[in-house]
């Protein structure tokens, strides 16, 4: 006979696997379709594992770890939320509620524990929280990056705005990341802005 614990412990998992059916702005790197949420926060918790090495400062990767698996599953109830969507301002006290009824599934010491885990990463003030924050915005850039433009080019975003959304985040807490990430960010905006003048030229030139 399953215990409440355990009973409690599967209606939580069993819950979360909604989360695959969430979908993303962002493409597969082959392009096929978009990604699911749940796929992006498996993506993330290689990100920190193999990434390690490049935080800001010391981090317990398992707790990262933790967080990227965990950071998402709000979506569920209160749907993604585009970086470079428009907001209506009540998306932070939907994913509250959500976080609310889904760490409610669990066992109360369990399910506080990783609530608490969540909040720590959405307040973002920790070293394990920032490498997780920098993260979650680098793994979209870098999709967006080498599917030539992805959710940039739908939803015309410009160089300068890649910068203030992603670079603060990225560098605070993985400043070796944003290195490299800046130089792709310049290169592709760069080329876009060479094919664009050329398709000018051509035009002119007709």
């Amino acid at each position: 006979m399953e215990s409440h614990r355990l009973v409690q412990q599967l209606s939580f998992l069993r819950e979360i696997d909604r989360l695959k059916s969430v979908v993303r702005q962002s493409p597969l790197l082959d392009r096929s379709r978009k990604e699911n949420s749940a796929e992006h926060s498996w993506h993330l918790a290689l990100y920190a594992w193999v990434l390690e090495e490049h935080a800001a400062a010391h981090v317990d990767v398992g707790r990262v770890v933790k967080m990227l698996l965990l950071h998402d599953i709000v979506e569920v109830d209160a749907g993604d939320t585009p970086i470079h969507g428009v907001l209506d301002g009540s998306q932070e006290a939907r994913e509250k509620l959500a976080a609310d009824r889904f760490f409610g599934l669990l066992p109360a010491g369990q399910g506080e524990q990783l609530q608490n885990l969540w909040g720590e990463f959405e307040a973002g003030e920790t070293g394990d929280a920032q490498f997780a924050k920098a993260l979650d915005r680098f793994q979209p850039l870098l999709i967006n990056v080498f599917t030539d433009g992805g959710t940039w080019a739908e939803s015309g975003v410009q160089y300068q705005q890649v910068l203030e959304r992603y670079g603060p985040v990225i560098e605070r807490g993985a400043p070796a990341l944003w290195l490299v990430a800046r130089d792709w960010v310049a290169s592709h905006f760069g080329r876009a802005v060479s094919q664009a003048q050329c398709k000018v030229d051509n035009d002119d030139g007709k």
